[in-house]
């Protein structure tokens, strides 16, 4: 029953990443009447809500922006820096959306940021970890219980980055409206473009969830 769920997770992945594109692809194609690139949208929107330490740096590679709370930099890709689409607009508007989160010490942003050390270190050996604890199971549970632990962290990340995700997109819609980026006629493309984007965030939890409930499961029966 879990190789059904767990195909199907990896079909939904499949489809929510293709549909990701897909959305980027057609309103990219949807130039923003002011004419403004992402790039300037960002620093607006960073001084709009009075971050002026904020540096908006361009990136390499196909959606790759984000944001760094180390060195405060807002790193948009390189078809949404120079671009003046609204998929530009609404991508570096919600990047910025997390600097703004950085700026008012929204408490998910931090719980996240203090977990990155953890999963960093857990991503690093957890894969060998559980593969040795299925392995030896049957002499000792203790390495798989570890595995669990460590697995269960990047879980914990997972899920904490769905409201911080949701709540920077809300944060970008809210302004791309009252700062008149968007209007009438192509908020609802920003809004369906973010929307795609959280998607990938919601399908990326949920694998992470079956997967941790698959060794936990593993391991309460070999206890049994």
């Amino acid at each position: 029953m879990y190789w059904i769920l767990f195909i199907g997770i990896a079909i939904l992945s499949y489809i929510v990443q293709h549909n990701l594109q897909s959305k980027f692809k057609k309103y990219s194609k949807m130039p923003l009447m002011n004419g403004m690139t992402g790039r300037e949208v960002a620093e607006k929107m960073l001084h709009d809500n009075g971050i002026y330490d904020v540096k908006v740096t361009s990136t390499p590679g196909m959606l790759t922006d984000h944001y760094n709370p180390a060195n405060k930099t807002v790193n948009l890709s390189e078809g949404v820096y120079g671009s003046n689409s609204i998929a530009a607009a609404a991508v570096a508007a919600h990047e910025c959306g997390h600097a703004v989160q950085h700026a008012r010490a929204y408490a998910p942003l931090k719980m996240r940021s203090a977990l990155v050390p953890v999963v960093q270190f857990s991503s690093s050996i957890v894969s060998w970890v559980l593969l040795a604890g299925i392995l030896m199971v049957e002499t000792t549970q203790s390495i798989l219980l570890i595995g669990i632990i460590l697995f269960a962290a990047t879980t914990l990340f997972s899920l904490i980055t769905l409201p911080v995700e949701i709540n920077a997109s809300g944060r970008a819609l809210a302004w791309l409206s009252r700062a008149g980026i968007t209007n009438t006629f192509n908020h609802k493309a920003a809004e369906d473009a973010l929307k795609s984007a959280a998607y990938t965030y919601v399908v990326a939890a949920l694998s992470s969830l079956a997967t941790l409930i698959y060794y936990v499961m593993i391991y309460m029966g070999r206890r049994d």
